[in-house]
Parts: C-alpha cells; sequence; structure tokens
C-alpha cells in the first residue's frame, strides 16, 4: 500500500471513529437528560398529588367512612386526570387488599411490580416498562388514611422520547454518510497533495541510482519535507562531488600508469636494441660509439626517473621536521648553483625578494626551487631571464618563478601536475624530462601546508606561484602536537 493511501485510510478511519462516537455521545447524553427532567417532572405530579390527598386526611378521619374514601379519592383523580389530559398520563389508586379505587390506564397492568416490594410510606418508587410497543414511567408511593393503605401509581407515556431518540439517530446516519463521503474527497486530494513532493524525492533518487549524478530535486517548501529535500540535495552534491574525484583519481592513476609504462618501456628498447645490435654485429668504431652514447643517455633518463620516483614516493610516505628558517636566504644560498645551471643556456637569473621566516623542510625547499627553475629553464630560450620573486600579500608570504619561455596551452595547465604528465612530449625529453618535477614541487608545497598556482600564457611565459600561510602552518603543527 503506498504511503498516500495509508494516509487516507487511516484518518478516515480515525475521522469515522471519532465523529461517531462524538455524535452518539451527544444523542445519548440529550436523551438521558429530557428523560431525567421526564423523571423529575412525574416524581413532582406524584408528589403533588400525595400533598392534595394528605390534605383532606382530617376530614377523611372524622367521617371515616370506608365508601365516603372512595368517593373523595376518586373526586381528586378525576380532577388531576382531567387537569392533565393532555400529557399522557394515567393514575390508579389501589387499596390494600389490592381493589381498585380509580384508574383511567389504557392498557393491561403489569402483573409484577417490584417497586412496590418494601415500598414504605412517604417513599416515591419510579421505573420505565415497555407496554404494548409504548415506554410507561411508573411512579408509585402509599397514603394511610384511617389505618388503610393506598397506593397511587401515577404514569406517564414517555415513547415519544425513545422516537425522537430513534429519529436523531436516523438523522445522524444520513449526516455521517454525508460526512464521510465529503471527507473522502477532500483526504484525497489533501493526501495526494502531501506526498507528492515524497513522490518526486523517490523519483529523483531512483536517477540518481541509476547514475544520473547530476539531478536534483525542485522543491521550495520551507516544511520538514523541504528540509528533507535540500539535504537530499546537499548529500547528493556531495556523492556527486565525491564520484568526480574518484573517477578523476582513477583517470590520473591511468594516465600514470600508461606514462610510467611508455617511459620505462622507451629507454628500455633503445638499450637492449643496441646492446643486441652491438652484440651481433662486427665491430665498427663509429656505429659502436653511438650504440654506446645511445645507451648511455638512455641509462641515465632511467637514472634521473628513478631518482625522481623515489624523490616522489619519499614525499608522500614520510614525516618531516619543519623549522623556522628565511626563504629569503634560502634563495640567496642557492643563487649560485641556479646561476651556473642557467648560464650553460645563457638564460638570466634574477632575483627580487624580501625577508621571509617560515617553518620549513630546508633541503625540500631547495628541491622545489630547483625543480622549478629547471622547468622554467627548460621553456626559455637564450638571452631570456627567470626571475625569482618573494613578497608579502594580507599575511601570506608568495613565493614566484618566472620565466618568460614558450608558456603552457590551456588545456594543458590543470594537468601539468600530476606525475608523467608532460604538456610537450618532444621538448621534454629532448631535455631529459620525465614529467615528475612539477608533482615534486606539488607534494613539497602540501607538506608546508602551501597552495601552488600556475598562470601561464603561450609564447609570453608562465609564472609559478607558491603561497605560504604561516599562520596555518602553525595551527597544523601544533595539531600534529596535540
Amino acid at each position: 500500500m503506498k504511503f498516500w493511501q495509508k494516509i487516507y485510510l487511516f484518518s478516515f478511519i480515525v475521522f469515522a471513529l471519532i465523529f461517531n462516537a462524538a455524535s452518539i455521545l451527544v444523542i445519548e447524553r440529550s436523551h438521558n437528560k429530557m428523560l431525567e427532567q421526564e423523571i423529575n417532572s412525574a416524581l413532582s405530579q406524584n408528589m403533588s398529588i400525595h400533598s392534595s390527598v394528605d390534605a383532606i386526611v382530617p376530614i377523611l378521619r372524622i367521617f371515616d367512612s370506608l365508601d365516603y374514601e372512595k368517593t373523595v379519592l376518586t373526586n381528586i383523580a378525576n380532577e388531576f386526570v382531567a387537569k392533565n389530559n393532555d400529557q399522557h398520563t394515567f393514575l390508579t389508586i389501589v387499596n390494600d387488599e389490592n381493589q381498585s379505587i380509580f384508574s383511567n390506564t389504557t392498557f393491561q397492568m403489569p402483573e409484577n411490580r417490584e417497586e412496590l416490594d418494601k415500598l414504605d410510606v412517604d417513599e416515591i418508587k419510579y421505573v420505565l416498562r415497555d407496554i404494548d410497543k409504548r415506554t410507561i414511567l411508573f411512579t408509585s408511593n402509599i397514603t394511610v388514611i384511617n389505618h388503610k393503605n393506598y397506593v397511587f401509581t401515577y404514569m406517564k407515556d414517555v415513547t415519544s422520547l425513545y422516537e425522537g431518540r430513534v429519529d436523531q439517530y436516523r438523522f445522524f446516519v444520513q449526516v455521517d454518510l454525508a460526512a464521510a463521503l465529503l471527507y473522502m474527497v477532500i483526504m484525497f486530494f489533501i493526501s495526494r497533495g502531501l506526498t507528492k513532493p515524497i513522490d518526486q524525492l523517490n523519483k529523483t533518487a531512483q536517477v540518481i541510482a541509476q547514475g544520473g549524478f547530476s539531478e536534483r530535486v525542485q522543491l521550495q517548501s520551507k516544511d520538514e519535507i523541504g528540509v528533507l529535500a535540500r539535504n537530499f540535495n546537499d548529500m547528493a552534491s556531495v556523492v556527486e562531488d565525491k564520484i568526480n574525484d574518484l573517477e578523476r583519481n582513477n583517470q590520473e592513476k591511468q594516465r600514470f600508469i600508461d606514462n610510467f609504462t611508455h617511459e620505462l618501456k622507451t629507454p628500455l628498447t633503445s638499450i637492449i636494441g643496441y646492446a643486441n645490435f652491438l652484440r651481433t654485429t662486427k665491430y665498427n668504431e663509429e656505429l659502436y660509439l653511438d650504440g654506446l652514447d645511445v645507451i648511455y643517455s638512455e641509462s641515465k633518463r632511467l637514472e634521473s626517473l628513478s631518482h625522481k620516483l623515489m624523490d616522489l614516493i619519499l614525499l608522500q610516505g614520510q614525516h618531516f621536521q619543519m623549522r623556522e628558517h628565511d626563504l629569503e636566504a634560502i634563495i640567496a644560498e642557492i643563487k649560485p648553483t641556479l646561476e651556473m645551471k642557467a648560464k650553460e643556456k645563457q638564460v638570466a637569473i634574477v632575483t627580487d625578494c624580501v625577508e621571509g621566516k617560515l617553518l620549513l623542510e630546508k633541503d625540500l625547499i631547495k628541491t622545489m626551487i630547483f625543480n622549478l627553475v629547471d622547468n622554467a629553464l627548460k621553456a626559455s630560450s637564450e638571452q631570456q631571464s627567470i626571475t625569482i620573486r618573494t613578497s608579502w600579500h594580507d599575511n601570506h608570504y608568495l613565493l614566484e618563478v618566472i620565466d618568460e619561455g614558450i608558456g603552457i596551452a590551456k588545456e594543458h595547465q590543470d594537468k601539468i601536475f600530476e606525475p608523467f604528465y608532460m604538456a610537450d612530449k618532444a621538448r621534454t625529453k629532448v631535455n631529459n624530462g620525465a614529467g615528475l618535477g612539477l608533482s615534486i614541487c606539488q607534494s613539497v608545497a602540501s607538506l608546508h601546508h602551501a597552495v601552488i598556482e600556475v598562470a601561464s600564457e603561450e609564447n609570453k611565459g608562465t609564472t609559478i606561484r607558491v603561497l605560504f600561510n604561516p599562520m596555518d602552518q602553525s595551527r597544523k603543527l601544533s595539531d600534529k602536537r596535540i
């Protein structure tokens, strides 16, 4: 059973129970109230008769005549009945010998009258009886006249009360059916409307489960379902981001494997090929030297590749001790080495640095700067310059390595930090590169809680920025100590 059908069914059951119970309670309470009024009225009439008789008892004692008593009591009864003729009232007077003195009943009096058992003088008892499809209220009392007991029974037909109750129930059934029908129609639309957002959530969840991670629930309500929809969308966004990260990581891993295999396979193929050529060919000094040169250069490439891979693995697997160093001083310390390296290509190294004391691992920072400058040298031409600049911006220390080289195309800029990724493979191989330098730089920056960015324009140059946050460094270092 669907949720809206449950709401529809259970709300109707609750409505039917409450409405019927309340209506029955009202009808029964109204009937009992009216019956109570009739009983009180009958008791009052009975007492009135009793008072009238008590008023003439002294006179009856004077005469002390049975016939006179019967005549007087009959006259009192006739006068009372005549006065209440239109109220469906009856009166019987019976002496202690069970002889009827007066009766105006239109029905057969019952033989068993339990209300007369143990009835005391000055006591009034009442009882309801169903006689000939009528309901009669009996009220009885005893009056003593000249040492004789007379039973006065005042009766009233209260059938109309019970007929009224039946009419009320009949009317209630009609109202109940109409109300139930109207309630069912209204609740059908209400239950469908209330559960419609849940249907949207369900459909969206099905789309996401089938791979449509960008699907979202379009609900603007501020109730609990609206909050649930927003939380659902937030959850879907997180899942989509995670899935995208997993896909990107898988693609990066696959590129890493492909590139690593290719980089390993190429020099090995050359080495094996030339070694076999030299082994199976007659000695020729020129061919021999060319083959050895190829074997040597390819072996150097393998050596460089293995060293950089080791650096990359070490950076990801070890914890380094950070100490406070002045980055300006470190750059000044390695500048001669950089200039010597750049001199081979006739490129100038320019520094424009300010003091910057940071928590650094000195050797790793040197490695990062060497790699950044080496990468800039590979992109530069003769007579160009490479600028190493440091500065403070909003409590952040910025290191920039700027070259005037060929630049990097936009489609490559977000991938150049991946291992073995080479935007220009031909040029990188000429410079004996393996596409690991910038990956090492990013790992070093991450260890120092720094952000590394690239800004480049083809044929105008590239700027690599490393942004250090001293406060973030101190906080994370404290967290590690805790």
